[in-house]
């Protein structure tokens, strides 16, 4: 008979706490999870899931507007923001429960409930004391919205996805993947769109001509550009309207005002700082190579733990950790050429090294790129433009780097890792067969380097 209540205590139901819980039990473990808010965690409620329907929904617009040089002359609908912030909740409410249902199906119990650790091996929920041999925290992050006058009045990630009203002018601050995203979504569903980050150029971090081209194709799509800008204060109005005083800029009058200024580990109250449990200088969780923290028996994973914030780094996270609990022999995760997507509009999709991070490692490289209108605008002749570019090692030519800003960039950009996994070459890509007419046959088709 165990000297503990469960094998594994799983703080967090997200993507990576569901994962590891799942396959533990699957492993012949006892396995909890605690869960305070929704399962399924950041990605299924606030996050990849909701926002990617809503990129669809934004999309419309314009779809509406080219399909008339197809042909179709029907007039373009209204738009109701109540039809898709309830069928999004409905889509929500489900995957909710496909979730708890995974995990009872699996035989992990569900405790729901803020949990704390009380020691090394204690766990406690609504007073309730658990004991686990192993405690693993994968509570994921939280949308920041620094300290300024008016605070009170802005919204986040969390809320956007149900506001009562659609608003009819909006400010979202930020730089990141979320403030462009959203950026573009409110655009696409009509609404007066600013966009302030108070750097020179978003999306610090991926590859400078993909920022540069985003930026001018966002501007296209009417998004209102505001750089080296800083909020200093948020007043509401009597009418319900917020007036958001700008550094260096005349005042702006919006209906909402939404912060997407990075996130942070969500550990208040979890009570790690009382166990000595070390953590980073900003917030995220110290493990070692196998998600083990300073104390032995505690493990953390995802967003939390500081790595790549991506759902599918959770997951492998997830895989490895469990797997090394059943063999003993060190966790085996590889973070190279992990391929991401930002769902702009047009798409970004990308694996691999930027040109800047290549250079900066003293890699001599060539560089391959190609900028085009997609085929669909030829006959809509909307003024949208697709960039693709390569990243070459001019040692061995070997390719480092897949960047793409267009249609299905994220599709395409999978595709793309999976050769860059394998170590292809240039001439790997030189002799395979394009499909035609395609933009990915782009990439199997640029043959001359536009600058080493």
């Amino acid at each position: 008979m165990s000297e503990f209540d469960f094998d594994v205590f799983v703080i967090g139901a997200g993507s990576g706490g569901v994962r590891a819980a799942r396959m533990a039990a699957a492993a012949g473990m006892r396995v909890a999870v605690a869960e305070d808010r929704y399962m399924g965690g950041t990605c299924v409620n606030v996050g990849c899931v909701p926002k990617k329907l809503f990129v669809y929904a934004s999309g419309y617009s314009e779809s509406f507007a080219d399909a008339r040089a197809y042909g179709w002359q029907s007039e373009r609908p209204d738009f109701h923001w109540q039809t898709l912030r309830d069928n999004n909740a409905r889509e929500i409410a489900r995957l909710n429960g496909i979730y708890r249902d995974l995990l009872a199906g699996s035989g992990v119990q569900v405790i729901d409930g803020r949990a704390s650790i009380e020691g090394p091996h204690q766990v406690t929920v609504h007073e309730m004391r658990y004991s686990a041999e192993r405690i693993l925290v994968a509570t994921g992050g939280w949308p920041f919205v620094p300290e300024f006058p008016g605070r009170e009045h802005v919204i986040t990630s969390n809320e956007v996805f149900s506001l009562a009203e659609f608003p009819r002018r909006v400010l979202v601050v930020g730089g990141g993947y979320i403030a462009v995203e959203f950026a573009g979504i409110f655009a696409g569903l009509g609404a007066e769109t600013h966009l302030s980050y108070r750097r020179d150029l978003f999306l610090r971090g991926f590859d400078y001509d993909i920022r540069s081209f985003v930026r001018d194709e966002v501007a296209k799509k009417g998004v209102q550009l505001h750089f080296n800008s800083e909020i200093r204060s948020i007043e509401k109005q009597p009418d319900g309207s917020l007036l958001v005083a700008m550094k260096s800029e005349e005042p702006l009058k919006v209906d909402a005002v939404l912060y997407a200024t990075g996130r942070r580990p969500n550990t208040v109250g979890l009570g790690l700082e009382a166990l000595g449990v070390a953590t980073r200088a900003d917030g995220t969780i110290s493990v070692d190579d196998s998600f083990r923290t300073s104390v032995p028996s505690i493990y953390a994973l995802g967003d939390v733990s500081g790595g790549p914030q991506l759902t599918p780094v959770a997951l492998a996270e997830a895989m490895a950790l469990v797997k090394h609990w059943q063999s003993g022999r060190a966790a085996e995760m590889d973070y190279n050429y992990i391929p991401t997507a930002v769902f702009c509009q047009p798409n970004i999709g990308t694996v691999g090294l930027t040109e800047e991070e290549a250079r900066d490692e003293g890699i001599s490289v060539h560089v391959y790129k190609s900028e085009f209108k997609p085929m669909r605008h030829s006959v809509s002749g909307r003024d949208e433009r697709t960039l693709m570019k390569m990243i070459v090692d001019s040692r061995n030519d070997k390719v480092l780097g897949v960047h793409m800003v267009g249609p299905e960039a994220g599709e395409i950009i999978q595709g793309m890792a999976v050769a860059l996994k394998a170590g292809a070459t240039k001439e790997t890509f030189d002799r395979t067969i394009g499909i035609h007419p395609t933009a990915a046959e782009e990439f199997v088709t640029m043959r001359t380097p536009s600058q080493d």
